[in-house]
């Protein structure tokens, strides 16, 4: 699958260098697709994947993931210009500057907010409840963490669990798109876990069934 990632910080890039190994083809998306770090993360990826600006990168994708912080997302997404009929991912979290709580949530979402900003777009969440490191490495002795996703468009989610069972998820299916608001307050209490207890990164949740 051609994929286009909007962002290479540490979660567009740990997803880049997972699906690149599963043997999709990525392009990278960037203000600056020439700067050393960037040149560095293209070739730890391999030979099907490049960095190039953000509307090549969106154009090129099937799937186009948005990665970017949060306050340079709705830059981002107009400058992938028309995003109509594709499957964007939205992983985002809208924190706050001092990563101790949402700068949105309750009445709306960052997915809903991507959603009402690419407009025509099947936007999926997904990809945000845990943190980068999981996601270049979600293997715990065996178990798979669990993954939700939630969107309007049943096709598309399917096609975003495929992808993240690509990377070794365990993918679950959780509604509509304004659930959303219920899947980045979970990301807020992993990002809390994780930099304010002894847990610190190395968790991650998983989906227990009787």
């Amino acid at each position: 699958m051609n994929i286009g990632i909007v962002g290479a910080g540490n979660v567009g890039g740990a997803l880049g260098r997972c699906w690149a190994a599963a043997g999709h083809s990525i392009k990278f998306g960037l203000r600056d697709p020439r700067k050393s770090e960037i040149v560095d993360l293209v070739k730890k990826c391999g030979p099907n994947t490049s960095a190039v600006c953000v509307a090549e990168a969106a154009a090129f994708g099937e799937v186009v993931t948005i990665a970017t912080p949060w306050p340079a997302t709705q830059t981002a997404i107009e400058g992938a210009g028309d995003l109509s009929g594709k499957i964007v991912i939205d992983c985002r979290n809208p924190l706050k500057s001092d990563l101790r709580g949402l700068a949105i949530g309750h009445t709306t979402s960052a997915a809903e907010q991507v959603a009402s900003w690419a407009k025509g777009a099947r936007v999926v969440k997904c990809f945000n409840t845990t943190g980068a490191n999981n996601m270049e490495d979600p293997n715990y002795g065996g178990d798979r963490p669990v993954m939700f996703l939630c969107g309007d468009d049943n096709n598309a989610k399917k096609m975003v669990m495929k992808l993240g069972e690509d990377i070794g998820f365990e993918m679950v299916d959780v509604g509509k798109i304004d659930i959303a608001r219920l899947l980045e307050p979970v990301a807020m209490l992993w990002i809390h876990l994780a930099f304010t207890t002894p847990l610190g990164r190395d968790f991650a949740f998983k989906l227990l069934r009787r």
